[in-house]
């Protein structure tokens, strides 16, 4: 096991940089980088930003008699002084080479140095942690509900295939997965947050204003208010994908003969069902779980945040690949690459733990 984790481990490292390297690649391409935007804006779109990008000097620089685009190949350079087209470039890292920036961006990441973002005046580290209890909070939760109640629902539907719970409870968990996270999310602030109805939760934001002042069971009270509506919202989707998967796994293996020699050994169903189905029907739930586990963190909250007004990680990506605020970029995919290569190496332990037979040593990774 220790020679397994130790390959997954160095396995990680090309990953890593592959997945860095492609993804700088098609910046490199990408039109509207932060260098033309800042000459767009230089360009009488909007003086404000150019005074916060290049300084106090930008107006004197914009305001010369310019001889031309002095050789720059930005089409928002036309008109520009070449010194202020080169001031722009220092400013975002482009006056060096891109094997040199990457080598460096991959350096700087190694030490978890993720620099400063380029449109506001904070660091990306202190911007990511942040929005993190946002995403955490979401994921966490939505995780915990999704598995701890979908999975015995799943064994139970399995159970009962055919009865009458196992079909008012498919027609249940078939609905609110038919029907979209961000609807579901809509309905309930119609319904419970001021809409048309009632208005029992609050429309925005993790906690109330002055929490840090509350109680401490206050606090707590006041979290799950304001978190109610966004999981049940983001839940539904995912908790039906996880009970029907659960129920088919394991009806499939029920289906065994395995089990039939189990039951003939005079084991009860109990027996069979979690000392012999339940280790070979959860190997596909496991499976599943590191993908569920980086949606629910990261990319299935984007419109839950916007709807219930969350300042998490989703809004934040999205904000910053519009913005082509590259350090924020890159910096999140590195930490959210990371973390999804620790998550699969981590469902592969929780095969063993589930079960002992599986031999990784002799795995080929």
């Amino acid at each position: 096991m220790g020679a397994y984790i130790l390959r997954r481990l160095l396995l990680m490292i090309p990953t890593v940089f592959g997945i860095m390297a492609i993804s700088f690649l098609i910046t490199q391409f990408a039109p509207g980088g932060p260098v033309e935007q800042a000459l767009a804006n230089l360009s009488g779109q909007n003086r404000s930003i150019t005074e916060r990008i290049t300084g106090s000097q930008a107006g004197d620089f914009a305001g010369q008699p310019s001889p031309g685009t002095g050789g720059s190949t930005y089409r928002g350079s036309q008109g520009l002084s070449p010194d202020l087209v080169a001031r722009i470039e220092k400013q975002f890292g482009f006056d060096k080479p891109p094997l040199e920036r990457f080598g460096l961006m991959l350096w700087n990441y190694l030490r978890f140095d993720f620099g400063e973002s380029y449109y506001r005046d904070i660091s990306v580290i202190d911007l990511i942690k942040e929005k993190m209890p946002v995403s955490i909070s979401l994921g966490l939760w939505m995780t915990l509900i999704a598995y701890g109640i979908s999975i015995p629902l799943g064994i139970k539907k399995a159970v009962t295939d055919g009865s009458r719970f196992d079909v008012w409870t498919s027609t249940i968990v078939i609905i609110g997965y038919a029907i979209p996270g961000f609807l579901i999310g809509i309905m309930l602030i119609v319904i419970f947050a001021g809409g048309s109805f009632w208005s029992i939760f609050p429309l925005r934001g993790l906690v109330s204003p002055g929490w840090e002042n509350f109680p401490w069971w206050r606090q707590i009270l006041d979290y799950f208010w304001h978190m109610t509506l966004p999981i049940i919202a983001m839940g539904l989707g995912a908790f039906a994908t996880t009970t029907l998967l659960t129920k088919n796994s394991f009806i499939d293996e029920i289906g065994k003969q395995y089990v039939t020699t189990a039951r003939a050994k005079g084991l009860t169903e109990r027996q069979v069902l979690y000392r012999h189905v339940f280790r070979n029907a959860m190997m596909l739930i496991i499976a599943s779980f590191p993908a569920a586990f980086i949606s629910a963190f990261f990319s299935g909250s984007l419109l839950i945040e916007t709807i219930f007004s969350l300042d998490g990680l989703g809004l934040l990506g999205l904000e910053s690949v519009s913005n082509r605020d590259y350090p924020v970029v890159f910096a999140t995919l590195y930490i959210f690459s990371l973390l999804g290569l620790v998550v699969s190496l981590l469902s592969d332990l929780a095969y063993m733990w589930v079960d002992p037979r599986l031999d990784f040593e002799s795995r080929e990774v």
